[in-house]
């Protein structure tokens, strides 16, 4: 017994069925994706060209974070270590005046995934609210490292005095910036569906809806569950990365507590286990964020009661609509009550 047998007895909430997108959906959100700064430039609001930046990114690091919480059923309070030691990265080699993205962007990667890899380690070996609370007090000492340390800027961070170089493409300029975003994100929304789609992805669903009986018939879970979760900080690091460009430095911020929760209410909006779920949930509430606080200095009080609303609409995310309208739809052809 394989993981699509585990997911195909959960129709009504299961990632490869409704969570993995048709090509024609990847077409289209990769071609508005990649119109969105030519619109936004010809209404002449630059502005919103680093907050669509800064949704891609956010969309990457909540994705990953879906790759051990919505597949894999890790959840992990403690994403904000790699998100930020990815950043710090980036930061501190241009500070010693690496700034080539071909050198820096590999050792973010490296790094993350490195740390996760050690903090995966010990804290797969625990389950529930214990698993939570060791990956969050690990995040708490990379966060005092942080702030500790001199070399790190402190509380204040480390600006970058340029944004990372690339060959014949200058970041300073907003809409090289935002397509180079794009571009790794891009990458790595693939490398992602090929992960979901493939038999690592299938087991790893399994693990999450009955980690026993996938052990008893012999999968190796502690090691595919690790796996999963240094890829995860793998690409979150990348996100922290190309964040540190698009916010021209790194402060302390990133590695809180906070930080980790709030890209668990990206995946849970958007919706835990489905492909998509990362970019609708940093889309929605980054975006809801953004009108909320140009218009009232209340902002935070509508959008709580905005996320609420939707989670009791859409308990199982935003993206969980489409299928739920699909089974409807369905249901109603064949006379039948939708599930």
């Amino acid at each position: 017994m394989n993981g699509l047998s585990f997911a195909a007895a959960h129709p009504g909430h299961t990632p490869l069925t409704d969570g993995l997108p048709g090509p024609w959906t990847a077409i289209a959100v990769a071609i508005a994706l990649t119109l969105y700064p030519l619109v936004i430039n010809a209404l002449g609001e630059p502005f919103y060209l680093n907050l669509g930046a800064r949704v891609l990114v956010f969309a990457l690091a909540a994705s990953a974070l879906n790759l051990a919480l919505g597949y894999g059923g890790m959840i992990s309070l403690g994403h904000a270590a790699f998100f930020g030691v990815g950043g710090y990265a980036v930061a501190v080699m241009g500070q010693q005046g690496w700034l080539a993205a071909w050198m820096s962007f590999p050792v973010a990667i490296v790094l993350a995934a490195g740390t996760a890899c050690l903090i995966g380690l010990v804290s797969l070996r625990t389950r529930g609210v214990y698993f939570i609370m060791i990956t969050l007090a690990f995040a708490q000492v990379f966060f005092y490292l942080a702030i500790s340390l001199p070399q790190f800027g402190g509380d204040d961070g480390l600006p970058l005095r340029v944004r990372s170089l690339l060959p014949g493409l200058s970041l300073a300029d907003p809409m090289a910036m935002y397509y180079f975003v794009l571009f790794v994100a891009g990458l790595a929304f693939v490398l992602l569906y090929r992960l979901v789609a493939s038999r690592f992805g299938r087991a790893l669903v399994a693990i999450r809806e009955n980690e026993r009986r996938m052990a008893a018939i012999g999968y190796p879970v502690y090691r595919l569950k690790l796996m999963a979760f240094t890829l995860s900080g793998g690409l979150c690091g990348l996100a922290g990365a190309l964040l540190a460009n698009v916010n021209n430095g790194v402060t302390p911020h990133m590695l809180t507590w906070h930080q980790s929760g709030l890209l668990i209410v990206m995946v849970i909006l958007g919706g835990s286990g489905y492909f998509w779920g990362g970019l609708g949930g940093a889309a929605i509430f980054l975006l809801l964020e953004e009108v909320l606080s140009e218009r009232t200095e209340h902002w935070n009080l509508f959008l709580g009661l905005l996320l609420l609303f939707i989670v009791l609409a859409a308990p199982n995310g935003v993206m969980s609509l489409r299928g739920r309208l699909r089974r409807r739809a369905q249901a109603a052809k064949e006379g039948a009550p939708a599930a």
